[in-house]
């Protein structure tokens, strides 16, 4: 099994998504080993002394002004666990908790965090057992950390409340740890904040998001190029010269990806109307703009987290010259904007998508396609309800395209008084992308069976590719009316697998 080393300078995106969703095996490095003791020396020494220091020998937020005598000091730090674990509603999803629990891991490891080397080797040890802490929607605001699922792990480190076991099954944590030969950690100072202070759920949940968004881009570029198809569109708005003298990087990759698709195809630029088109609706013609324009908010939003994955988010933080610092580095913000700005961006090329194929079911618009691409229309309904499964899954990601980072609220009586609102920013972009999964499965629906009714036309070698591939994985083509969610739900699969970037790569080689 793949085994990823944690060191002191942080992790990459693939290192999050092969823990995360590969279940790969975590080591600690030598040197995060030493880094680890070192920093715990710091603040043991802190701890000895007479003066309080914030996190060590004082209490929290806004219990922050009392001072906590030596004898108090474990409690201390298994309360604020046990308190902290105050999340309610369901269940957060494994890949979720997984990654949470491994940045936590890699902001311990950097030696800015003052815990000692067992309590991340737990952590470690857990993530290795397949043991999955129980963790709740609801108890972030996204500053101070995400807090309450951070702390529902810790819990878990503890050998308190339940957690999944590798076989799926929720028992006591205490149970789980016992058969898997793991002791509870016995908190010491300032480990138990340590545990739970920092942007770990929001940061997993956007490289995750982004490692989607990747495939699902390149996906709508092979739809659209589909579509166009179907409609017999023009590819010359796709030329690489028009697309220069406006550089937007994203732009100009999605332009070329629609290219490449279109590439050798013989439906392009027909006109089978009355009064031929100068040129194509906008959801046709401006599909690398609004495509290219998302591109470039990932590449920002990568930017962002590459920045996050590379930092030790901790409150207070042991510096190498040995002070123990109080800061603001846990506040969510430029994690939570990025989120929001993908959930936009996200919304917007599923709105383009919908509208293309609503195009390709309108016999006004559709430019000889049957209505509703059915087989007897009126007899046959065709796609027409598919469209509108398309519509009710736009709506509702423009509704997720709100941002949640506009919003703060406050809490711990005014001492944390501004939040990020980062993690419900991080989960209402995971519906985000999953509806935009299956908005991007409909359209491919409906323009494979557009293609195929232009009957004595040949489609781009990379359509009929695409068109062979997912007829294959058992979505049917065109045909009188039948029951036609398994078809939808064959075609959600076949996007959400990435099989249809791979079956149109196997004629254009890669899509950028």
């Amino acid at each position: 099994m793949h085994t990823v080393v944690v060191g002191t300078s942080g992790v990459t995106a693939s290192d999050v998504l092969a823990v995360a969703r590969a279940g790969a095996r975590v080591e600690l490095s030598e040197e995060a080993v030493t880094a680890l003791a070192a920093a715990r020396g710091i603040v043991d020494a802190l701890a000895a002394k007479p003066e309080p220091v914030y996190g060590v020998s004082t209490g929290f937020g806004a219990l922050a002004t009392r001072h906590i005598s030596q004898e108090l000091r474990g409690r201390l730090q298994r309360n604020i666990v046990r308190s902290h674990a105050a999340g309610m509603g369901p269940r957060v999803e494994r890949e979720v908790v997984r990654a949470l629990m491994f940045l936590r891991l890699k902001t311990l490891c950097s030696g800015h965090t003052g815990v000692r080397p067992e309590v991340a080797q737990t952590m470690a040890d857990v993530l290795n057992a397949g043991i999955t802490p129980v963790v709740h929607e609801y108890g972030s605001l996204g500053c101070s950390g995400d807090l309450a699922p951070l702390s529902h792990c810790a819990l878990t480190l503890m050998g308190e409340g339940d957690a999944e076991g590798p076989d799926g099954v929720v028992r006591p944590a205490g149970e789980l740890l016992a058969e898997h030969g793991i002791a509870p950690v016995e908190l010491r100072e300032k480990e138990g904040l340590a545990l739970l202070n920092g942007t770990d759920g929001m940061l997993g949940m956007l490289v995750m998001a982004l490692a989607d968004l990747d495939t699902l881009y390149k996906s709508a570029d092979i739809t659209a190029a589909l579509s166009l198809e179907g409609l017999l569109g023009t590819d010359k708005v796709l030329a690489p010269e028009l697309h220069a003298i406006r550089p937007h990087p994203g732009q100009g990759a999605s332009a070329a990806n629609m290219l490449a698709v279109l590439k050798g195809s013989e439906l392009t630029g027909h006109h089978q109307d009355d009064a031929p088109r100068v040129q194509d609706a906008y959801s046709v013609r401006c599909a690398p703009q609004v495509a290219g324009a998302g591109r470039d908010t990932m590449a920002h939003a990568r930017l962002v987290a590459e920045r996050e994955l590379a930092s030790a988010v901790d409150n207070p933080v042991v510096l190498p010259d040995g002070r123990v610092e109080s800061n603001g580095n846990f506040h969510g913000a430029p994690v939570a904007y990025v989120l929001d700005f993908l959930a936009i961006a996200a919304a917007d090329l599923a709105s383009i998508a919908e509208r293309r194929t609503d195009r390709l079911l309108d016999k006004n618009r559709s430019h000889g396609l049957p209505p509703f691409l059915a087989d007897d229309a009126g007899v046959d309904s065709g796609l027409m309800i598919a469209q509108y499964t398309q519509a009710a899954l736009v709506s509702e990601m423009k509704r997720l395209a709100v941002p949640a980072s506009a919003d703060s609220i406050p809490s711990s009586a005014m001492q944390e008084d501004h939040v990020s609102m980062g993690w419900s920013a991080a989960r209402k972009l995971r519906t985000a992308v999953d509806n935009l999964t299956r908005v991007v499965a409909i359209e491919l629906y409906a323009a494979t069976r557009a293609v195929e009714l232009r009957e004595g036309l040949t489609p781009a070698p990379a359509s009929r590719a695409v068109i062979d591939a997912v007829r294959a994985a058992g979505v049917e083509g065109p045909g009188p009316d039948r029951f036609l969610a398994p078809d939808l739900a064959a075609a959600d699969a076949f996007v959400r697998a990435g099989h249809l970037v791979t079956a149109a790569e196997t004629v254009t080689g890669p899509l950028q």
